[in-house]
């Protein structure tokens, strides 16, 4: 007599795209600091202003990509592709920056003191306003993605963050030649400062609101609920005192780069506090698929 065993039904769970994807992050970073140096030396020797967006993007764009880059790298769990996460990245920081800056535009006053940089009551309006742009863009790229996972929150939150960063910095490394009058190495400055600075800012601060953004989300609907705001104030409130607050001892890295210590402080903050909301999301979908 031949028995047939009944069929059960298992629900799907997302698959990794691949299991592990190990060092090409830091290939991908050894790369771009070479092409920038060299790029950078060419540029100063020869004066061919025509090399100047090539330095500046590569600059600009190569610790943000990295970043992202490494989270993917390390996770295990997500079904998002990399076509996902590169089309969050730049559609992502583009909506960011464009609704970010004609928000501020019409609510943010000018500084008294524009040397002087913020005030804190400024310096939050902007906290407020970037983060709350940032995360609607997460939510418009992720209406059609189920919201079960809540690494896929951190991976998108992360890569529109880093997006924004690298358009951010790219707008102030012009800026910085506009007003040093066209000195090419006041551009490359402030290039290389916000680079260093960038893993401790946008990048995280999303990627920490779009972990809470998932887990607090239905399959197919974003809920808002108190712990998604308290998140929001959260980064909202690190991004206005990394603006915000006065700054006076500095880090000097070689070969004279100033570092705030302000900054590195926060920048600690907001990754250990992305570090416990990935490890969380490593045990919350080990639960599911147990």
């Amino acid at each position: 007599m031949i028995m047939h065993q009944e069929d059960t039904w298992t629900p799907p769970q997302p698959q990794p795209q691949q299991a592990y994807r190990g060092w090409r992050w830091l290939r991908t970073l050894i790369i771009g600091v070479v092409l920038f140096i060299v790029a950078s030396i060419i540029l100063l020797w020869s004066g061919d202003p025509n090399l100047f967006p090539t330095v500046i993007l590569i600059g600009n764009f190569l610790v943000p990509v990295v970043f992202v880059a490494f989270l993917y790298d390390h996770q295990h769990i997500s079904s998002l592709s990399i076509d996902t996460i590169a089309a969050s990245f730049g559609i992502g920081g583009v909506l960011g920056v464009l609704g970010a800056t004609v928000i501020e535009s019409l609510v943010v006053p000018a500084p008294a003191n524009p040397t002087r940089g913020l005030s804190f009551e400024g310096a939050l309006l902007v906290g407020l306003i970037e983060e709350g742009c940032k995360i609607l863009a997460v939510i418009f790229l992720a209406r059609k993605v189920p919201h079960t996972s809540q690494m896929d929150g951190l991976l998108l939150g992360g890569a529109v963050g880093m997006g924004f960063a690298a358009l951010e910095s790219t707008g102030y490394a012009f800026t910085a030649l506009l007003i040093s009058q066209g000195h090419i190495s006041a551009s490359l400055a402030s290039t290389v400062l916000r680079g260093l600075l960038a893993p401790f800012g946008h990048g995280v601060w999303t990627g920490i609101l779009g972990a809470v953004l998932f887990r607090e989300s239905g399959p197919r609907h974003f809920r808002i609920t108190g712990p998604l705001i308290l998140a929001y104030l959260f980064v909202s409130t690190l991004h206005a005192l990394w603006d915000g607050l006065p700054v006076t001892i500095y880090f000097t890295i070689p070969p004279g780069f100033p570092i705030p210590l302000t900054s590195l402080i926060l920048g600690v903050i907001g990754l250990i506090v992305l570090g416990v909301l990935y490890r969380g999301a490593i045990m919350r979908q080990k639960q599911q698929v147990a």
